[in-house]
């Protein structure tokens, strides 16, 4: 088991090694470009070499890529749709050049169309990208809070999602725990942490289970409210925690943190909690 953040990629690019070595990481997470954009910043060989090289000599692996929070994969607005697609292309290219397995995406929202209409498309959009670029980076898809018309909020929809992929090789899951909790799912004891992880092998198979997204709730159960919260602070708690990061399914997971980070400490704060909920 590895734990790490999401890191900033300001400045340059390989900045990002020694930012999740101050921290403590052994794991990261990061954006290979703007999140709340459109555009390409280049990557420059010699700083992807650099950024390789850093996260060797620190021991920190996997790196692991997320997509921009603009694409919508679910979109029925035809334009949006097809650059969103796009985006998905480019951040596969750019996952292989850092040297990262694994590439995290949100699944998106239906819009004016059916809940249906929407599981197809994202489907059909994977099989588009993983058609035209071909490698071996693993796309993640991650469950979703379950607001409004978003999409994967269930395990059902995400196993339906899966069963439309043409290359299954390709595609596993990103795990979060507070978006899985305010969808429905219970992690706060032993028992519900097993029931929860054993409906997820039924449905998906835990094989699939890639990264796990740790972050506690500020939202009850069930309420459909996105409000990520430091490690035994929210309505997850410690006991949850230990419960899920003692599970079998956990063993050699990368396990990345996106709680609040409002002071310098706060990640090494929550890292250093779920270590110790660890042992």
């Amino acid at each position: 088991m590895r734990f790490g953040a999401h890191i900033s990629i300001a400045g340059k690019i390989y900045q990002v090694a020694e930012r999740a070595k101050r921290i403590g990481c052994n794991t990261a997470q990061i954006f290979s470009r703007n999140p709340r954009g459109w555009q390409l910043k280049e990557l420059l060989s010699d700083e992807v070499k650099r950024l390789k090289d850093d996260l060797e000599r620190f021991d920190i692996h996997p790196l692991i890529v997320h997509i921009p929070y603009l694409p919508n994969l679910a979109s029925p607005k035809i334009g949006l749709y097809l650059k969103s697609v796009n985006a998905l292309e480019e951040d596969l290219k750019r996952s292989e050049v850092l040297g990262a397995p694994y590439l995290v995406t949100h699944i998106g929202s239906f819009g004016e169309s059916s809940r249906e209409e929407g599981l197809e498309r994202v489907s059909e959009g994977i099989n588009t990208a993983f058609n035209r670029i071909k490698n071996e980076v693993i796309l993640l898809l991650e469950n979703t809070a379950g607001a409004g018309r978003e999409l994967g909020s269930r395990f059902e929809e995400i196993a339906k999602i899966i069963e439309n992929i043409k290359e299954k090789e390709r595609i596993g899951i990103c795990l979060d725990t507070c978006h899985g909790f305010v969808s429905g799912y219970d992690f706060r004891t032993k028992k519900a942490v097993s029931e929860t992880l054993k409906l997820f092998d039924n449905l998906i198979g835990l094989k699939k289970l890639k990264v796990v997204h740790a972050n506690d709730s500020k939202s009850p159960m069930g309420s459909r409210i996105d409000r990520h919260w430091h490690i035994g602070k929210g309505y997850i708690g410690e006991e949850g925690f230990r419960a899920l990061l003692h599970h079998p399914a956990m063993r050699n997971l990368p396990i990345i943190i996106e709680t609040p980070f409002k002071e310098s400490g706060d990640d090494v704060s929550n890292l250093a909690i779920l270590r110790k909920l660890a042992k």
